[in-house]
């Protein structure tokens, strides 16, 4: 499995990179390989200051050796080794109407003294946030997450769509980060009976490779068409400063509370990679406030509590 997914992240950072790239038109990736001392590496690749792209990066990765000491904490376990691998993705786009989008979906492993699977899961999902709240961009992003999920079981998009909202939640600021989509993480093997007598999704790992790869499959169809939309819409510099200010909430939930940054720091991940989803130009401004009945403020409501979009 994990050689199968390893092949199919390699497959799907090329698609996905020369999807944006086309819409782009002007900056392309570069790409940067690393090794991990400790074993593994990976395949960092960045766009930077193009027609519609300020910064993106798309990621993937393939890690493993002994499980460090504060993982194993988080596990619950002793000493093991692990095998962990996945694609990461932040696109900042420069025009403010023009939402950022984050994506990941990887899968863990881990073994016995013996060499033995003793755990394996897969995670991942994809999720927009916008500076500009346009509702047609909304419902198209979660209806292509629906569309995706409802393949596979009707009750994945609800379930996998309140997870995302509760997991990307500044709760410092108690507010959303943006307008969701999904999120799945410790998707096991349930196939046996024991198992799928605590969950009405009876599915095998190939039957979650099959679900994950369904997902990743259909990012480029959730995200291009809304870039399409907004690239070219007309800006000013109070909507740049706004996006700034709004990337600032951006930066604070990765740093503070995403564990996806967290796991790559303790696992003495690539920093620049790790970093990558951070973006250029922030800002923080003490205290403020959108005025009252402007766009700005709109979104901010918006962001107080979940959404049902379609």
């Amino acid at each position: 499995m994990k050689n199968k997914f390893y092949a199919y992240i390699q497959q799907l950072q090329d698609q996905i990179c020369k999807g944006l790239e086309n819409i782009d038109g002007k900056s392309k990736f570069v790409e940067d390989l690393w090794q991990r001392p400790e074993g593994g590496g990976g395949r960092t690749r960045v766009i930077e200051n193009g027609n519609v792209f300020e910064k993106g990066g798309v990621n993937i990765s393939a890690v493993h050796g002994k499980l460090p000491d504060t993982m194993q904490k988080m596990f619950g376990v002793g000493e093991a080794d692990f095998f962990a691998c996945g694609l990461s993705l932040v696109i900042h786009p420069k025009n403010p109407m023009v939402p950022t989008v984050h994506a990941n979906w990887r899968y863990f492993e881990m073994y016995d003294e013996k060499g033995k699977i003793i755990n394996q899961w897969f995670g991942g999902g994809q999720d927009l946030t916008p500076y500009y709240l346009f509702e047609e961009d909304a419902k198209h992003f979660h209806q292509t997450c629906k569309t995706a999920c409802d393949k596979h079981n009707p009750e994945f998009y609800p379930n996998y769509k309140k997870k995302c909202d509760e997991y990307f939640w500044n709760t410092h600021r108690n507010e959303a980060r943006g307008i969701g989509g999904l999120f799945f993480d410790y998707l096991k093997d349930t196939s046996n009976s024991e198992l799928a007598k605590q969950t009405e999704a009876k599915m095998s790992m190939e039957d979650w490779y099959n679900f994950v790869t369904e997902v990743g499959n259909s990012f480029l169809q959730a995200y291009v068409p809304i870039v399409e939309r907004r690239k070219d819409l007309p800006y000013n510099e109070a909507n740049r400063t706004w996006q700034e200010i709004r990337r600032g909430r951006y930066v604070e939930f990765n740093l503070v509370h995403d564990k996806g940054t967290l796991f790559g720091l303790k696992t003495n991940g690539r920093i620049e990679s790790i970093l990558m989803s951070l973006p250029p130009h922030v800002q923080w401004v003490y205290n403020h406030q959108p005025k009252a009945g402007s766009e700005e403020e709109k979104l901010i409501k918006i962001l107080e509590k979940p959404i049902d979009w379609v």
